[in-house]
């Protein structure tokens, strides 16, 4: 295959696994080979084995790190501060992108940026959706509720009230109706300590809570 056929193929995908590329009379070895060789002169970036993003100038589409998380780690959904910081819950810019998954703990460090991924038990994994992103990309995130409770579950002593009022939360997004009933659908102790902290949070002075 040369550079031009994979151009024509993949110029409107944000990333792409090689099995998109082995339709019809195509040798595998030979395209692992040439996709080597384009990993090497940088005209592909190489995201995981198997998982692949052309390289400025050549992509049509910027990936969105969202979708590249998904797609690093199929049946994952973005959560924790990545989720919070999208939907402007927390005041902070966040580099990492979190995401919770079945699978066990790993980080991906890619020329697209560092991507970590948690396990939590599967009668946890709910409260996500699929959302629209830009130039047509769409990935499952987490919640704004969801994924404050998943940061909980996942960090030691963060349903510490000091800890819950470092984050400087948004109440005007976070309501926390949502977060008592999902915490209960959760029914993990430490989750429903922290909800019950959160709502005596939201009812605080606005110096406790993000501008």
């Amino acid at each position: 295959m040369k550079f031009q056929e994979l151009l024509k193929i993949v110029a409107d995908e944000p990333v792409f696994e090689t099995g998109l590329l082995l339709a019809g009379n195509v040798d595998a070895t030979d395209l692992r080979r040439q996709l080597s060789r384009w990993t090497r002169s940088g005209r592909v970036l190489q995201l995981r084995r198997g998982l692949y993003a052309l390289a400025p100038p050549w992509r049509k589409i910027t990936p969105h790190p969202f979708l590249v998380a998904n797609r690093l780690e199929p049946g994952s959904y973005v959560s924790g501060l990545s989720a919070l910081a999208y939907a402007q819950a927390v005041p902070e810019y966040v580099a990492e992108v979190t995401s919770c998954t079945g699978g066990r703990p790993r980080t991906y460090r890619t020329a697209l940026g560092r991507y970590s991924f948690r396990r939590v038990q599967a009668r946890l994994r709910f409260g996500y959706r699929q959302v629209a992103l830009q130039e047509g990309q769409a990935a499952f995130l987490a919640t704004p509720e969801k994924a404050l409770l998943d940061l909980i579950y996942l960090h030691p002593g963060a349903d510490d009230a000091a800890f819950l009022e470092e984050l400087r939360l948004d109440f005007e997004i976070l309501q926390p109706d949502v977060l008592d009933a999902l915490a209960r659908q959760c029914a993990v102790p430490k989750l429903l300590r922290a909800a019950r902290r959160l709502r005596k949070l939201s009812r605080r002075t606005p110096e406790y809570v993000a501008l």
